[in-house]
């Protein structure tokens, strides 16, 4: 008994500063949050004064068109980064694990890198890269004879180039975890394969792509989580313009908090977005 007793305060001891630690840093905000949107108030408004509203926060930000347009816009930021990355990353990783050359490492380090630099800077540089009249992608249309395009100033070409500076910065990142998914898979099964007179696109389908499923999983979750969060590029280059046609959940939700003032509003939306990516994670 003394033993058992023992146990449990041990394991009691261990348990209590990670525990703590979470329950502080992210259960109580989440319910906080949770809390915020059941009321109306502003952002200098005191907690002790906020006017209990129920759920119409919830019903008037889904009455809203613009938060309408900035959950489409975020669902489809979010699934074509997926249709892209996804299999860009297992493709690629697939093709350095096999490569064997000299300096694959060092290739490996490169494709990296991208995901080491700040957002920011990445979205100022790519600023320039877009820029109408001096940007050198438009000076590169022009050596074709293509005129040049607004890249981030026109509704039609403005949430794909954003698009474009999230799949260049990631990729090397999600292909770094294929990578590693695919040092764990027993060389046996590619040699068993071969004595069987498996091609290597027989071996990728049967044999490499059902032993991934845990890295395919892995990426896909923090894929999903990374894209439904997007805020620092829509911030830096295009502030939810033009026509609202790169406004995102999160981006719209700052407005509403700091801008308009809306911290009701603002919860609402966090906390609708939190659920939308609490289910897909769990699904």
């Amino acid at each position: 008994m003394y033993k058992k007793n023992m146990h449990l305060r041990s394991t009691i001891g261990f348990l209590t500063p990670g525990v703590g630690l979470v329950t502080l840093f992210i259960i109580f905000p989440i319910l906080f949050v949770a809390w915020v949107s059941l009321h109306s108030g502003s952002m200098a408004t005191p907690v002790s004064s906020m006017e209990f509203v129920g759920i119409n926060n919830y019903i008037e930000i889904f009455t809203q068109k613009n938060f309408q347009k900035a959950l489409l816009n975020t669902f489809g930021y979010s699934i074509l980064n997926i249709i892209i990355i996804l299999p860009l990353s297992i493709g690629i990783g697939i093709f350095l694990f096999n490569l064997a050359l000299k300096g694959n490492h060092l290739t490996r380090t490169v494709l990296f890198l991208p995901y080491m630099i700040p957002i920011v800077a990445i979205a100022i540089v790519w600023g320039y890269l877009y820029s109408p009249q001096q940007g050198p992608l438009n000076q590169i249309l022009s050596w074709f004879s293509l005129s040049p395009q607004s890249w981030l100033g026109s509704p039609q070409t403005a949430l794909y180039s954003l698009i474009l500076i999230n799949v260049w910065q990631t990729l090397g990142y999600y292909t770094i975890i294929i990578i590693a998914g695919l040092t764990d898979i027993p060389r046996q099964y590619y040699e068993a394969a071969s004595i069987d007179g498996a091609n290597r696109f027989q071996k990728i389908i049967h044999i490499t792509i059902p032993l991934l499923k845990r890295s395919i999983v892995f990426v896909l979750i923090v894929l999903t989580i990374n894209t439904l969060q997007v805020f620092d590029p829509i911030y830096v280059l295009t502030q939810g313009g033009p026509s609202n046609s790169t406004n995102v959940v999160s981006y719209h939700m700052y407005n509403t908090a700091f801008n308009f003032g809306h911290a009701g509003l603002a919860s609402a939306m966090s906390f609708v977005l939190f659920l939308i990516i609490l289910l897909l994670t769990i699904l």
